[in-house]
């Protein structure tokens, strides 16, 4: 078995050209962003693209974000408007992904947006991953670099964990800063909007922007992050817990200390960064159930809540 250390890859510009270059020949690489770790292939390429779900054991009916050096060259992809302009303008570089029409002759891999005439598309800020798509010139299609429903990587051994003996080489990039996934947004030919994911860019700062969102919203999966049951850690979750059971392993907030805390002063910036690493310390403890702490539900508050609540279904 080859261990971790030998899987990593250094994020300098050696390791940056060598990762490029294993990705440019069809295989799967695990990179850092500022959200989470993603695995990531070339986009324009279904062999490619089904290594992906192989490795992740992901359904075929959920689509893939797809990540890109620019807007330039998102802009050869999908149909921006004025509206798509004014948020990349404002989010991009950053943890927000669009939802958008897909151009006719996008080269994208039709697996990526599992049959949908649109596509998730996303402008990552860290500056590993930024270096790495400039070097490689291609989009790549990244979802979180995890087994299918499970708890999101925020580390590279938390990918190496995760994807076991499947897992491809890791370009490391450290701890991610913001550890919860990209907001998601579609927005709609008739002009209006809607929250497929919350996450680090906050409602209402896109509604500062495009205005208030749609009141409805189809009942299609059109992003990652919308199973109900998804980012489980392999056991038992009850929420909004003040103290814990026997059995229980606690996550605590604030003045809640529990075996684990996701952020002692109640910052909850600092709890979306560590909800993920807490999450899999909890998996990995003796106790087996888990307890989490009750977690405000204003600003950044509405993302952790979004994963504590599918953690737990």
């Amino acid at each position: 078995m080859v261990g971790e250390a030998d899987r990593l890859i250094a994020p300098d510009a050696a390791g940056i050209a060598h990762a490029s270059k294993l990705l440019r020949a069809g295989e799967l690489v695990a990179v850092p962003t500022e959200t989470v770790y993603g695995l990531a292939a070339r986009a324009d390429s279904a062999e490619a693209v089904a290594k992906i779900y192989r490795a992740k054991g992901r359904p075929d009916f959920n689509p893939l974000i797809v990540h890109v050096s620019s807007l330039e060259q998102a802009e050869t992809l999908a149909l921006f408007d004025e509206r798509a302009h004014r948020l990349a303008e404002a989010f991009w570089p950053g943890p927000l992904t669009m939802v958008l029409p897909a151009r006719a002759d996008s080269p994208i891999a039709p697996a990526v947006s599992a049959g949908l005439p649109t596509l998730a598309l996303r402008c990552p800020g860290h500056p590993v991953m930024a270096q790495l798509l400039e070097a490689v010139g291609l989009p790549l299609a990244a979802p979180s670099a995890n087994r299918s429903l499970g708890v999101s990587p925020t580390r590279p051994e938390h990918v190496r964990e995760s994807l076991g003996d499947d897992c491809p080489p890791i370009l490391d990039g450290g701890p991610c800063a913001m550890g919860l996934e990209s907001t998601i947004v579609a927005l709609r030919d008739d002009g209006g909007w809607n929250l497929l994911r919350p996450g680090p860019v906050e409602t209402a700062a896109i509604e500062s922007i495009v205005g208030p969102q749609s009141a409805s919203m189809g009942a299609k999966i059109e992003a990652p992050g919308q199973m109900r049951k998804h980012y489980s850690p392999g056991k038992p979750v009850r929420l909004n817990a003040t103290e814990a059971g026997a059995d229980e392993f606690l996550i605590g907030f604030g003045t809640i200390a529990g075996n684990a805390n996701l952020s002692p002063n109640g910052d909850l910036a600092e709890a979306a960064a560590r909800l993920y690493q807490c999450l899999h310390e909890a998996a990995a403890a003796s106790q087996p159930k888990i307890a989490v702490a009750p977690i405000p539900r204003a600003g950044m508050g509405e993302a952790i809540a979004d994963r504590l609540r599918r953690a737990a279904a």
